[in-house]
């Protein structure tokens, strides 16, 4: 008998210990496994009903929706990026024309007014400094000739990084949509729960990750779609392109759909219209701001049928412990432990008291 304990001890020592080994092997990829297994729990219906169009072809349906993640993930990327960079060749192609023409007091002449008086003190101010300018760019240089480098190997760093989890994110979805079943019913034979248990906590871990995510989705879009009248009633520059950028950024709570707003509300008053920039801030702020936080909570309420006050305070409990991932993680746990409580009332509750028998009426 003690032997049988002590052998007991030291297997759950052994598997203690192998738990925390995995979660160092694990550890540096755990963002992209993580974002696979919500993909693919999302998009497993979507899996299916492909894998028989295919007639039973799970491996080219599954790298179909790979080629469809990488195609959502680099096509908004690289249309910004072309148009960013139009419109900074053009603006550059601008100014060398402006300067060769007029030189550099017609360039200024062009600016609005408030960016033409902020600049027209400032060439006064270099020009009574000029003997000191070159000292002072020099010095200038060479204090920031270090910092510039640790920011160019910071990017370069964090391009790096997420090359890599995206790439991580991708190989395990494709596997986890081809061997997602399977996976799922080898834990459902090694749990420890009662035969059903398992699958039904991973069928409630994926309507929350198809509520949470259709509603982000959705959530971006109202966000976008009132960003575009705030721009549109603001005379933005480009408002299309505005809200694109305000789509995308809204789908990253740690920035927001408003902080486009309050960026297109700068320009607007460094171009000298101050009234459509306050207009566009307030806007910004109250309407665009305030979707997230009123559209997201009732969609995910009712993709979940939870309280709103519930799924409300784990949207944002989430938010402030987990950082942006904890949009999905935070609802995940409040359904896992709701689930849990469901479960146990069910299965291992007390059991309803019997009805009694009628009583026999006396003869």
């Amino acid at each position: 008998m003690a032997s049988d304990l002590t052998a007991r001890r030291v297997f759950t020592a052994l598997i203690i210990i192998s738990i925390l080994l995995l979660a160092l092997v694990i550890q540096p990829f755990a963002k992209g496994l993580f974002l696979a297994a919500v993909l693919a729990g999302a998009l497993y219906g979507t899996h299916k009903r492909l894998t028989r169009a295919f007639r039973g072809r799970p491996n080219l349906s599954a790298g179909l929706l790979c080629f469809g993640v990488i195609i959502a993930l680099l096509l908004p990327l690289t249309g910004f990026t072309a148009f960013l960079v139009t419109e900074a060749a053009d603006g550059v192609r601008f100014i060398q024309e402006t300067v060769n023409k007029e030189g550099i007091e017609g360039l200024v002449d062009r600016l609005p007014g408030p960016a033409r008086k902020l600049t027209e003190n400032l060439m006064d101010r270099l020009a009574v400094e000029e003997t000191q300018l070159d000292k002072t760019l020099e010095q200038q240089v060479s204090s920031q000739g270090g910092t510039a480098a640790k920011a160019v190997t910071g990017v370069v760093a964090a391009t790096g990084s997420f090359a890599f989890q995206t790439a991580m994110m991708l190989i395990a979805f494709f596997f986890l949509l081809v061997d997602g079943r399977k996976l799922v019913d080898w834990l459902e034979s090694i749990s420890p729960l009662q035969t059903g248990q398992t699958t039904e906590i991973l069928i409630e871990f994926r309507h929350v990750v198809i509520a949470v995510l259709m509603s982000s989705l959705a959530t971006a879009g109202v966000q976008s779609v009132a960003a575009l009248v705030g721009y549109l009633i603001a005379r933005v520059p480009v408002p299309f392109f505005f809200a694109g950028v305000t789509f995308f950024l809204a789908l990253v709570p740690a920035i927001g759909a408003a902080v486009v707003c309050l960026v297109a509300a700068l320009i607007l008053l460094a171009t000298g219209h101050p009234w459509a920039a306050l207009f566009l801030a307030v806007w910004g702020v109250v309407v665009v701001g305030l979707v997230d936080n009123v559209i997201k909570p009732l969609l995910v309420r009712r993709g979940l049928h939870l309280h709103g006050a519930i799924v409300f305070f784990s949207l944002l409990g989430g938010l402030a412990a987990f950082g942006t991932v904890g949009l999905l993680i935070g609802p995940l746990i409040v359904s896992f432990f709701l689930a849990l409580l469901r479960i146990h009332e069910r299965d291992y509750g007390r059991a309803s008291p019997q009805p009694s028998a009628p009583a026999t009426p006396p003869t």
